[in-house]
């Protein structure tokens, strides 16, 4: 079963669950050894159809570490956390985590952007 740790410490995925805002990107780097890589792929993929098919879900990428890295950067934007929330918690979602391999560690973490003038508009 996969194994969650917190990407920061001090706020956990828990707690920002709890946010009403909107809209926020999901980060979540996932690492297993390189040669679980291609299980990793097959059921992120799964995760991702289901993910795709709920209330409030914009888009995702998934990003691989290059030289054979077994590391894994999602990048997914919902409308809101609260739809985030909804789908993340569905009994079905959570079901499917069984199937990723015993080796993977994952860190979901939830992001907004940041208005930096004249840099990055939010």
């Amino acid at each position: 079963m996969i194994k969650f740790a917190e990407m920061d410490e001090t706020v956990t995925l828990a707690s920002q669950l709890e946010d009403e805002g909107g809209p926020v990107v999901l980060i979540n780097t996932f690492t297993v050894p390189p040669e679980d890589a291609d299980a990793l792929l097959e059921a992120w993929a799964k995760d991702a159809a289901l993910m795709k098919r709920q209330p409030g879900f914009i888009s995702t990428q998934l990003h691989r570490g290059i030289a054979g890295s077994g590391t894994f950067l999602n990048y997914a934007v919902w409308q809101s956390t609260a739809h985030f929330r909804a789908a993340f918690s569905k009994a079905e979602f959570q079901t499917q985590l069984e199937d990723y391999p015993d080796t993977t560690t994952a860190s979901p973490h939830l992001f907004r952007k940041v208005d930096v003038p004249g840099i990055c508009v939010s």
